[in-house]
């Protein structure tokens, strides 16, 4: 019998927080990009659950259907939250994967929580270079809260040809890319998760580009299983990050998938889906001891 994807909803300190679940298993976290939400896995997270695993795809704080306070949208507060949301649901440890903005967010989880941390799976991930599209960086500039609600009108929305022909020429790719786009412009319509969605980009982002970077501390995560996927006509964030992330990371796997934009994991859920599940099957997962980050940085201190 296929198992179904449920929609479940949990409160943590005091705000509702909206997940996705399917599954059983050892628990696979994965966690959407900026403005998108749990459903963009929604391609790929049955045929993980047939895997053996307990699947959870959550709507970031400030995204999707969970609860969109005036608070701390910084990498550590998302990664606090899923660490906050795992316990919740009786989890220790899991493989944490994440897409764009979540795969920030995964890299800090693996490195202020690595003892939770099995494995490390990064989509088309930022944090790994200066490097992103005019479209991200100009959501940093001083009054773009002013614009955003004139780019996420009902009007100019309705017009698909005219957002088509307008992401066409920033890069995206027909199908997922300009579907997913489309469905983060749509939700910048709240007035909460347009504040959010500000705040989070500040956050990372300045003019210039990623002001926000781990490639300092790569090294740290030899003796965690770590997986690289890119799609090879990302637009938003170039491949060259992944393939230089991967020379960084010892013993890291690096996929590219061709013809892919910046969802691989909508362009081609099926290789996508054997991709990490091979990876899983071939990686046990990590148990790191203090003295070992201790002695990396050791090594590292003089870098």
């Amino acid at each position: 019998m296929t198992p179904s994807i449920n929609i479940e909803e949990t409160v943590l300190h005091g705000h509702p927080v909206r997940y996705r679940t399917v599954g059983e298993g050892p628990p696979l976290v994965l966690i959407h990009g900026i403005a998108g939400s749990g459903q963009t896995w929604e391609d790929v997270m049955v045929p993980l659950a047939k895997g053996g695993h307990t699947v959870i795809a959550p709507d970031l704080l400030g995204h999707g259907e969970s609860a969109k306070p005036r608070g701390d949208y910084s990498l550590g507060a998302y990664a606090s939250g899923v660490r906050d949301l795992l316990s919740l649901l009786g989890h220790d440890r899991a493989t944490i994967v994440g897409h764009s903005l979540g795969g920030g967010i995964a890299m800090i989880f693996a490195y202020q929580f690595p003892e939770r941390t099995e494995r490390l799976v990064l989509v088309d991930s930022g944090g790994l270079g200066k490097e992103v599209s005019f479209a991200i960086r100009a959501a940093s500039l001083p009054g773009a809260e002013y614009v955003l609600p004139l780019l996420a009108s009902t009007p100019i929305l309705s017009a698909g040809s005219a957002i088509a022909g307008a992401l066409g020429k920033i890069g995206l790719k027909a199908g997922p890319d300009m579907e997913e786009v489309g469905r983060s412009f749509a939700s910048l319509g709240d007035l909460r998760t347009r504040a959010a969605f500000i705040h989070t980009v500040r956050a990372v982002i300045d003019p210039d580009g990623q002001r926000v970077s781990a490639r300092d501390r790569l090294y740290l995560s030899a003796g965690v299983p770590t997986l690289i996927v890119w799609g090879d006509r990302d637009p938003i964030i170039p491949c060259r990050h992944g393939r230089e992330a991967h020379e960084l990371m010892p013993g890291s796997r690096f996929e590219v998938f061709e013809g892919a934009g910046h969802f691989p994991h909508r362009d081609d859920p099926v290789r996508f889906v054997e991709v990490l599940l091979d990876f899983i099957a071939a990686n046990d997962p990590a148990w790191l001891e203090e003295e070992h980050t201790r002695e990396l940085l050791r090594s590292g201190a003089g870098a």
